[in-house]
């Protein structure tokens, strides 16, 4: 299996963390979650239900959405909301980084925060816990 993210537990672990997580372990949700956690690079529900199809599982799509809540519920998901765009893609990678917007072809591509950084000039009132960055452009060939 070639994975985005290299931290896969394993099927053992993820069964294990599925269970605390109290979601009904089947076949089925098992793909459903190694695809979404370890495989897919920000994908919406609709690029989901698409792998579900192609991969002839049998996964509604209220399956789909209760599992990205209980995974976004239990820190493992994050969501992408960008200003721009309605829909809502999901971060597998939950180290601190940043975004770029290939504003031709929609990919989204993870920055790493050490690539890109500011500088804030805000005075001690404010207690910043984040900064999320988007930046657009193209990808030059």
């Amino acid at each position: 299996m070639n994975t985005y993210n290299q931290n896969y537990p394993g099927d053992k672990d993820l069964r294990v963390l599925l269970k605390n997580a109290g979601l009904s372990i089947t076949s089925a949700r098992l793909n459903l979650c190694r695809y979404i956690l370890f495989e897919a690079k920000h994908p919406c529900v609709e690029d989901i239900k698409n792998w579900v199809n192609n991969n002839q599982l049998k996964v509604s799509l209220a399956t789909i959405y209760n599992t990205l809540n209980k995974l976004r519920q239990i820190k493992l998901l994050k969501d992408l909301r960008f200003p721009h765009i309605d829909t809502v893609y999901y971060e597998n990678n939950l180290e601190y980084h940043h975004h770029f917007l290939d504003e031709d072809t929609g990919e989204i591509i993870d920055i790493e925060a050490k690539d890109f950084q500011i500088k804030s000039k805000l005075c001690n009132k404010y207690e910043v816990e984040g900064v999320d960055i988007l930046i657009r452009g193209r990808i030059k060939n």
